[in-house]
């Protein structure tokens, strides 16, 4: 099968977009199919044989790290080229939708999918008012696609609540060879601890951004004796948030990448993860296959990862308290710690991406399938 993959954000960025493409392109490469992607240039033109249109743009003014690239008829002419089987459009705002467009142009069948809940985005920069308005605009995007994929059962009612048609789940994944618990290793565990491996380790991976609310770990680190914590990432938000944990033993840790991060993940005593605006968190399941305990907000997608109790602790996200209370108890009790481990790492076993992007190329050709036996066709 020929697919045109049409995403706002991929190499060299890094994000838990970026990872859920990467292997997905690389699945579906191996197994046959065909991938062109066209993405913000980043300076790549391949990836795993699949084959990178990059299209110029310029920073997002909020976020620096994004790049907007605008749509332009040479897409038109690489996609007449190409010839893909179905079109598929990740989080459809600016680039996206020279996908949708071309995609009815050409009659292509269109799929889409959403990963980044831009609407409780806005409250956190400030720009609230615009949710019902940002809504509508992704409910004309979306409904455009003949499927709309999102990868959290919360994500699906929520988007079906809010107008968007014919939303399904795509399965959650991931990396169960990079991330695994033997990683752990006195070296990395004084290295995010800045030397003091003994005190209790409070770990964060992922974007600095206000989204996140990671200034909300930091009444968990004052309420632990000794703890330390390692804010692994970059992001818009990093100078506030050093200014926020400043005379706290926070270390800012910065981009980690491949074995260093799944030693990272390994080497923690517990993952703590407060953001609400998670369509899924697939940071969280990369913790728990190396076994790091998480403690996460009961928002969002993450209550489809983590059962309270079992192979995490879910607090509740307007409850301070909670949070403490529930990191306490994780490192308070050293037999519950390792059955959270072994329980976690059981769990990230189930969601290997071969098996998510099997489900996936079987939605592609239930798509093509079926607008092959339209009428319209």
């Amino acid at each position: 099968m020929r697919i045109a993959l049409f995403t706002e954000t991929f190499l060299p960025k890094v994000d838990g977009i970026v990872t859920r493409l990467r292997h997905t392109v690389e699945h579906l490469q191996r197994n046959g199919d065909q991938v062109l992607i066209f993405s913000p240039d980043g300076g790549l033109t391949e990836y795993k044989g699949a084959k990178i249109y990059g299209v110029s743009g310029f920073p997002l003014p909020l976020y620096p790290e994004l790049k907007l690239a605008l749509p332009r008829p040479s897409i038109g002419t690489a996609l007449e080229q190409f010839k893909p089987d179905i079109i598929h459009v990740v989080n459809p705002a600016i680039l996206g939708l020279a996908g949708l467009f071309y995609g009815k142009a050409m009659q292509v069948p269109l799929i889409a999918s959403y990963h980044t809940h831009l609407p409780q985005y806005l409250q956190h920069y400030g720009l609230a008012v615009l949710e019902g308005l940002l809504w509508e605009l992704l409910k004309s995007a979306h409904n455009q696609a003949e499927l709309n994929l999102c990868t959290s059962t919360a994500m699906v009612q929520e988007l079906t609540a809010h107008g968007i048609e014919r939303v399904d789940l795509w399965q959650k994944g991931v990396d169960t060879e990079m991330f695994q618990p033997h990683l752990a290793c006195k070296e990395m565990r004084s290295r995010l601890s800045q030397g003091h491996p003994e005190s209790p380790l409070l770990l964060y991976v992922g974007r600095l951004g206000a989204e996140k609310e990671i200034d909300r770990i930091k009444p968990i680190l004052e309420a632990i004796p000794n703890a330390r914590l390692a804010l692994v990432g970059n992001g818009p938000h990093r100078e506030a948030l050093e200014q926020h944990f400043a005379g706290t033993p926070t270390y800012f840790v910065g981009y980690l990448e491949g074995l260093e991060l799944a030693s990272a993940f390994a080497s923690a005593d517990a993952f703590i993860f407060p953001s609400r605006t998670e369509t899924l968190g697939l940071v969280l399941l990369e913790a728990m296959a190396a076994g790091c305990p998480v403690v996460a907000a009961r928002s969002g997608g993450i209550p489809d990862i983590v059962q309270d109790g079992v192979n995490g602790y879910l607090f509740d996200p307007t409850d301070e308290q909670g949070a403490i209370a529930a990191t306490q108890r994780l490192l308070a009790n050293q037999t519950e710690r390792e059955n959270i481990r072994q329980n976690a790492r059981k769990e990230a076993e189930r969601w290997g991406w071969a098996a998510a992007t099997r489900q996936l190329k079987n939605y592609y050709n239930s798509v093509v399938y079926a607008q092959s036996m339209s009428p319209a066709a």
